[in-house]
């Protein structure tokens, strides 16, 4: 399968070295390029790639920002561009801030080629480029201290079953199928079909954005810890 990727970061030199990496991999084909946010959104309408590989700081309009635009802009249209975060350091509050405007994972910007093709791929098919685990140390270490992105709306119907709120809170606390499985006492398959449900009721893409919106939504405190899973 063809993908088709735009690179966004102010740095020519840096673009220059991610374009040789992509285009080293037959299935991947660089689109467009882009040198800050503005520039981005307004390449991501008129290109519509498959991914978005976007530098989060950037002079001018950055990459949560633009992020944020092109997710919704996308949303809108019922159509889907990922976005993959390109970050110094892991443990970086713009890593927690670019994943709750609607990228789909980050990666350093050091990560090795073979990393950067393999998250490429994860985010094209439509899946999550972070571990729970790494995004719950995250979220632990910095969603005090960022200011509430979650809308204002007046109280609705919790769209979600007693077991799918049960689902929520492990998968938030960064449990893997299997695991939530053995410790609710279900079939895999069927742990499987209620994060679907889940994601579909609250309008979520993958199981990272499922840990932000438990997080937004108190479901999950941070600092809040259990004992793992049952044996």
């Amino acid at each position: 399968m063809s993908v088709s990727v735009l690179l966004v970061d102010d740095q020519p030199l840096v673009r220059a070295g991610f374009r040789m990496i992509l285009e080293s991999a037959p299935h991947l084909s660089v689109v467009g390029e882009a040198s800050d946010g503005r520039e981005a959104v307004r390449a991501a309408r008129s290109l519509l790639p498959d991914v978005v590989l976007m530098d989060v700081r950037m002079p001018g309009m950055d990459g949560i920002e633009a992020t944020r635009q092109i997710v919704s802009w996308a949303r809108s249209l019922d159509h889907q561009v990922r976005v993959l975060a390109l970050t110094t350091f892991d443990l970086d509050e713009y890593a927690v801030e670019v994943l709750r405007a609607g990228a789909s994972g980050f990666l350093l910007k050091d990560a090795p080629p073979a990393e950067l093709l393999s998250a490429v791929d994860v985010v094209a098919d439509g899946a999550a480029a972070i571990s729970p685990q790494v995004l719950r140390r995250l979220l632990d270490r910095f969603a005090p201290l960022l200011p509430s992105t979650a809308p204002e709306t007046e109280a609705t119907e919790d769209p979600l079953t007693a077991r799918e709120h049960e689902v929520l809170r492990l998968l938030a606390r960064g449990w893997s199928n299997a695991e939530i499985a053995a410790h609710l006492v279900l079939g895999e398959t069927t742990v499987k079909s209620h994060v679907g449900s889940i994601l579909t009721k609250l309008g979520l893409r993958d199981r990272v954005q499922a840990v932000v919106h438990a997080y937004e939504h108190g479901l999950v405190r941070p600092g809040e810890h259990d004992t793992g899973p049952a044996s």
